[in-house]
């Protein structure tokens, strides 16, 4: 493991270089990343350093174990001795976590589809109520929300919302929330009492920018109509909503929430090359015959990823057999617990792989 320590040093080195470049200076998101690459680079080299520290004071205490002749003392070191052993051991793995491969992805926006399932009304404010919960939990992150595109029903429901959050690593806490999640609860609008079940799709995608993939104009074709509401009632007198079809993948994507055509073409645009980005990337994992992001799930949209059950007030993650309590602190955006459990699964089934 030691061997790699030299090149994190002269990667450390390379990037304190590029941080006083004064190109780098000039360019606010080359400079970002510089950072954060020289702070990951940093806790790497202190994880080292740690180690050795520690791998030090375990050879001077296999001496004094050797060399001590009192019982009680030699009790006393062989404790200690095993303390120093056993963090040794939590300090290698966490070397061998941060050495991971990491997602080219994690550092990207994202862009969030949810749609309305089954269940009808239910699902539509379900789907709702958890679109207000990854804004809370943005807000907490101190990441932006953008709604690109939405379709409300008359009772306040979303029938389907896209929307997108810029922030630091955006898309390497929400990756795993695409799936279906499944709502277990007696509905406002159910008379009898009787418990019904509803499902929300959900799909994150990474922000594809021009240099990731490029459309070319005669690869699409775009039209403009009057945006609508609630009922399909129309909300303006101008053909502000865009939609633009993909005719190769005959992916179409429509954008109505600006009041400008060209802000609702922008955003259709942006929508249009992450779907193709994702589309291209699942692709290339099945020639490999692996799954695409992660080891806890492959990101399907028709995977069933957690349910929400309010009579029993819990959470369920059906992927790592995880549950928590308190719905209504998770719905108000407090889902940081269930991320990170996801995360530490994903990250040691990879290194079990690595094995």
């Amino acid at each position: 493991m030691f061997d790699k320590l030299e090149q994190i040093k002269n990667d450390y080195k390379l990037t304190e270089s590029e941080l006083a470049d004064p190109a780098n200076l000039s360019d606010p998101k080359k400079l970002s990343q510089l950072n954060r690459k020289r702070v990951e680079l940093q806790n790497l080299i202190n994880l080292f350093d740690e180690l050795e520290r520690c791998q030090k004071e375990i050879n001077e205490t296999e001496v004094l174990v050797t060399a001590e002749s009192d019982p009680e003392m030699l009790k006393l070191i062989e404790d200690e001795l095993i303390t120093k052993r056993g963090k040794s051991k939590v300090l290698t793995e966490q070397i061998e976590l941060e050495l991971l491969p990491k997602d080219i992805n994690d550092e990207k926006n994202i862009i969030v589809e949810i749609r309305a399932g089954a269940g009808g009304d239910e699902a539509a404010l379900f789907a709702s109520e958890l679109f207000r919960m990854y804004v809370r939990y943005s807000e907490k992150n101190n990441w932006k929300i953008e709604v690109l595109n939405s379709n409300q029903n008359e009772i306040g429901g979303i029938k389907e919302i896209i929307f997108e959050i810029t922030g630091v690593n955006v898309y390497k806490y929400l990756k795993y929330e695409s799936g279906v999640h499944r709502v277990q609860r007696v509905p406002e609008t159910e008379s009898g009492g009787r418990i019904h079940t509803s499902t929300v799709t959900v799909a994150v995608l990474p922000e594809a920018e021009e240099i990731d993939l490029k459309i070319e104009p005669n690869e699409i074709r775009i039209d403009v109509f009057r945006s609508s509401g609630p009922g399909g009632q129309s909300v303006n007198t101008t053909d502000s909503a865009v939609r633009i079809t993909h005719l190769p993948t005959n992916i179409t994507v429509s954008c109505q929430d600006q009041k400008s055509q060209i802000k609702n073409r922008d955003k259709a645009m942006a929508i249009l090359r992450s779907r193709l980005l994702n589309l291209r990337q699942e692709e290339e994992a099945k020639k490999r015959g692996d799954a695409r992001r992660s080891q806890i799930g492959t990101g399907d949209r028709s995977e069933k990823i957690r349910t929400y059950n309010f009579p029993q007030d819990r959470i369920t993650d059906h992927r790592i057999s995880f549950s928590l309590h308190n719905l209504p602190n998770f719905m108000a955006g407090n889902i940081d617990e269930m991320i990170n459990k996801l995360i530490e699964t994903d990250r040691l089934e990879s290194l079990k792989n690595l094995d």
